[in-house]
């Protein structure tokens, strides 16, 4: 079968599996076993498969159609420019917290030359912690997790790409894991915004492949929002800002919750959708 053939149709299987951009999927499979360029695909329509190929891409093709996520089955993701290695014991980093690593680093960036502090709180893959510390090398950075799985992840991922000596990271329960006295000009977080209830709700990518840790916010999702705003002031120096994402149709209740404990709302950043997406703080 030539590459055009195996395209067309993986492409038709994975839509009747219901996968979103089931012919894009295809393509980053293919392009992921032949070890080319996707965009390289389209000038090897003709080219035969061996058999090796075949059989070796017809699996991924099938845990595609059983739902599995793509970043999954090869085993990374992009992030900020980063390849970071994913798996089931961490979230796949999504676009929106792009937008929050950036905001994150933009402000580290106008404490230069002085060395700035900042603390990824609930690391995951590490996604926000690296990204701050390629883009910010003066900067100290912190990472916490509750989960010993993705901090091997995380701690992976910083070695890939030279900051392992630039982070720290710590394995418990939130601010408790940190060694007493320490302080951040910034505390950055993607906390767990979904209420439980709708869990069951998501794609099964996401509901039956990521950890339900990174995804359960609690009965109405913000529990992770009330711990942040609760603790965290006692983390934050002086002139520092705290910088969430939170989910759809939550804006007014972050800002209450924040704004009840003694926080002023700096600003509310929108996604690439335009809704409202990251909360930006100080304290009073």
């Amino acid at each position: 079968m030539t590459v055009l053939e195996v395209i067309q149709k993986s492409a038709e299987f994975l839509a009747r599996k219901g996968v979103e951009s089931p012919r894009l999927q295809t393509e980053l499979l293919l392009a992921h076993v032949l070890k080319m360029p996707r965009m390289k695909l389209y000038l090897n329509f003709e080219r035969a498969l061996s058999e090796s190929e075949l059989t070796a891409f017809r699996d991924l093709v099938k845990r595609r159609g059983q739902r599995e996520p793509l970043q999954h089955i090869v085993g990374c993701a992009s992030f900020c420019g980063l390849e970071l290695a994913v798996n089931r014991h961490v979230l796949v980093p999504r676009p929106e917290t792009e937008l929050l690593a950036e905001q994150g680093w933009q402000f580290l960036s106008t404490l230069e030359p002085q060395p700035a502090t900042a603390l990824d709180y609930g690391t995951g893959s590490g996604c926000l912690a690296i990204a701050l510390a390629v883009k910010c090398p003066p900067a100290r950075v912190f990472a916490v997790d509750t989960s010993a799985d993705a901090l091997d992840v995380a701690q992976q991922n910083a070695a890939r790409h030279n900051v392992a000596d630039r982070i720290r990271f710590f394995h418990g329960d939130g601010f408790a894991a940190l060694p007493s006295g320490t302080s951040f000009d910034l505390i950055i977080s993607n906390p767990p915004y979904i209420p439980t209830a709708q869990i069951e709700a998501l794609q099964p990518e996401v509901r039956n492949h990521e950890p339900r840790q990174a995804l359960d916010g609690g009965l109405d999702g913000l529990d992770g929002f009330r711990r942040l705003a609760t603790e965290a002031g006692a983390f934050l120096k002086s002139g520092g800002r705290i910088m969430v994402e939170f989910g759809d149709g939550q804006e007014d209740q972050v800002c209450e919750i924040f704004e009840g404990q003694n926080w002023v709302v700096v600003e509310v950043k929108q996604d690439y959708t335009q809704r409202p997406r990251i909360l930006i703080a100080r304290r009073v």
